[in-house]
C-alpha cells in the first residue's frame, strides 16, 4: 500500500509540474500590450512619416521594427470621444456621444478594452490623460489595475514627491518603466496616453527645444522630442527585461495636429482648432510593431482606425471579441496574409447643436475617396491625387457621391439619438498625488 500511495504522490506531483509548466508557458506565450496614444499628434510631426526638422529615433525605430499605417483615423473626433472609441472599440456614437460630450458615461454593459484584458489575466496599467466617462468611470473603476497619479503643478511643470520641480512627459515616461519593472514577469497592457502634445505647450524646457535640426526650435517641437525620449525609455526598459520581441506596440494620436501650437499634418491640410473640417483632424500617424508576429519595415496603406486596436489586441492574446465591437483585427493586413482596406468605408458623423460648430463633422472615406458635407453640401476629394483638397470632384463623379451618401446614410440610420454635449459636464478623473494608485481595476459589468 505504501509503494502504491508514494507511486500515485509521484503521479500526482508530475502532473502538477506539467501543469505549472503547461501555464507558464502559456503565459509566456500572452503578449505583452502597448498602446501609445499622443495628444493632438500630427501626421507630419514624426521623422518617419516626412517630418526634416524633429529628430524622433524611437519612435521612428518602431517604424523601422514594424509596420507605419499610412490610412489610418479616428472616427470620433476631438480627444473625449476618440478616447472612447478607442477603449470600447466602436463609434462612440454607438453610445450616443457625439463631439466632446465630456462627461457622457460609456456603456457599463461593454468591456472597456482594460477590462477585458484584465478579466483575461493581464495586468493592466494607465499613465497619463484619461478623458473617459461620466464621474465613477475613472481609469480604476474601467478595468486599470495600476493608475499613475497626476502630480500638483502647472499644465506641464509638476512637482516631484521631494518637492522638486520636473516635466510632465519626463515623469510620464519614468512612470512606464516603473510599470514595466514591476510587471515584466508577467502579461500586461499598459495604455500610456500622456498630455503631451496638447495645447500649451510653451513650458517646454530648452533642452528639447535645442535638439531640433536646424536650431530655433518651437516649444511644440521640443515637446515631440520629449515624447520620443519617453518612448525611448519604454524600449529601453522592454530590452532590460528581454522582453522587447514580444511586446506589441500601437502608437498614434488622439487628432489631428494642433495647426495653433505649430504641429503639421502634412502632407494633408488641416487639424485640430480652426481646421477640423480638413483631413489633417482626422488623419494620423500609425505606427504598429510586434517583432514576433509584424514584419519590419513594411508599409500598410489600407484605411483603418483606432477602433481597430480593441480588436487587434484581443487576436494577439487569443480572445473572442466581445459584442459590438466595430473594429477590425489589423494583424492579417499587417503580415500581407490579406490585402487592401480594412474597412471598405469609414464614417464621421458628429452632430450636436449644443457643441462648438467646429466639431461637427459628416464625411466619409472609400477607396481613393473623402466626401465630407460643407454648409450642407457634400464635396468630395481624392485624396491620392489631391491631398491638399484643392479641387472638389462631386460633379465630375456623381455616382461615387451618391454611392458614398447612401452608406452615410445606413450608418447614420444604425445609430441611437445622439447625446448633447450641454447636458454632461466632467467625467472620470485621474488620482491625485504621487505615485501609484494600486487596485483591482473595478468589477465589470458593475461599472456605471
Amino acid at each position: 500500500m505504501s509503494r502504491q500511495f508514494l507511486a500515485l504522490i509521484f503521479v500526482v506531483c508530475c502532473s502538477v509540474a506539467q501543469w505549472e509548466d503547461v501555464r507558464a508557458q502559456e503565459v509566456q506565450r500572452k503578449p505583452k500590450v502597448v498602446i501609445l496614444f499622443i495628444d493632438d499628434l500630427g501626421y507630419g510631426d514624426l521623422a518617419c512619416f516626412g517630418n526634416k526638422r524633429i529628430p524622433t529615433p524611437h519612435i521612428d525605430s518602431l517604424a523601422t521594427n514594424g509596420v507605419r499605417c499610412t490610412m489610418s483615423y479616428i472616427t470620433n473626433p476631438p480627444c473625449s470621444p476618440s478616447r472612447c472609441a478607442l477603449m470600447t472599440g466602436m463609434y462612440a456614437q454607438r453610445f450616443g456621444k457625439s463631439g466632446m460630450a465630456r462627461g457622457l458615461p460609456i456603456p457599463g454593459d461593454h468591456p472597456t478594452l482594460a477590462e477585458f484584458m484584465r478579466d483575461a489575466g493581464y495586468v493592466t496599467g494607465q499613465i497619463g490623460k484619461w478623458d473617459i466617462g461620466c464621474v465613477g468611470q475613472g481609469p480604476h473603476q474601467r478595468g486599470f489595475m495600476e493608475v499613475a497619479k497626476d502630480p500638483p503643478g502647472t499644465q506641464y511643470i509638476r512637482e516631484t514627491e521631494d518637492g522638486h520641480k520636473a516635466y510632465l512627459t519626463d515623469l510620464n515616461g519614468d512612470s512606464m518603466v516603473e510599470f514595466v519593472d514591476r510587471n515584466a514577469g508577467h502579461p500586461f497592457f499598459l495604455y500610456f496616453s500622456p498630455l503631451a502634445v496638447h495645447s500649451k505647450v510653451k513650458e517646454t524646457p530648452q533642452r528639447y527645444r535645442d535638439r531640433i535640426s536646424g536650431g530655433d526650435g518651437t516649444a511644440y517641437e521640443g515637446a515631440v522630442v520629449a515624447v520620443d525620449d519617453a518612448v525611448g525609455k519604454l524600449l529601453a526598459a522592454l530590452r532590460k527585461h528581454g522582453i522587447e520581441q514580444e511586446t506589441l506596440i500601437l502608437i498614434t494620436g488622439d487628432n489631428g495636429a494642433n495647426i495653433e501650437e505649430g504641429g503639421t499634418s502634412k502632407p494633408y491640410r488641416g487639424g485640430k482648432g480652426k481646421h477640423t473640417q480638413q483631413e489633417g483632424w482626422v488623419h494620423t500617424p500609425t505606427i504598429i510593431t510586434w517583432p514576433q508576429r509584424v514584419p519590419a519595415g513594411k508599409t500598410y496603406s489600407g484605411l483603418m482606425g483606432t477602433i481597430d486596436f480593441y480588436a487587434t489586441v484581443a487576436a494577439a492574446a487569443g480572445l473572442p471579441l466581445p459584442d459590438r465591437c466595430d473594429g477590425k483585427n489589423l494583424l492579417p493586413f499587417l503580415a500581407g496574409d490579406l490585402q487592401g482596406d480594412a474597412h471598405e468605408y469609414l464614417f464621421w458623423h458628429n452632430a450636436d447643436p449644443t457643441d462648438a460648430p467646429r466639431r461637427n463633422i459628416y464625411a466619409v472615406r472609400w477607396k481613393n475617396w473623402r466626401l465630407i458635407k460643407v454648409e450642407d453640401e457634400w464635396t468630395l476629394f481624392d485624396l491620392i491625387h489631391d491631398p491638399k483638397e484643392t479641387r472638389n470632384g462631386a460633379k465630375e463623379y456623381p455616382d461615387v457621391v451618391k454611392n458614398m451618401v447612401e452608406h452615410y446614410d445606413q450608418f447614420v440610420a444604425s445609430l441611437p439619438p445622439l447625446k448633447p454635449s450641454a447636458n454632461y459636464k466632467g467625467g472620470g478623473a485621474t488620482p491625485k498625488g504621487w505615485g501609484w494608485e494600486i487596485g483591482t481595476g473595478g468589477v465589470f459589468p458593475a461599472a456605471q
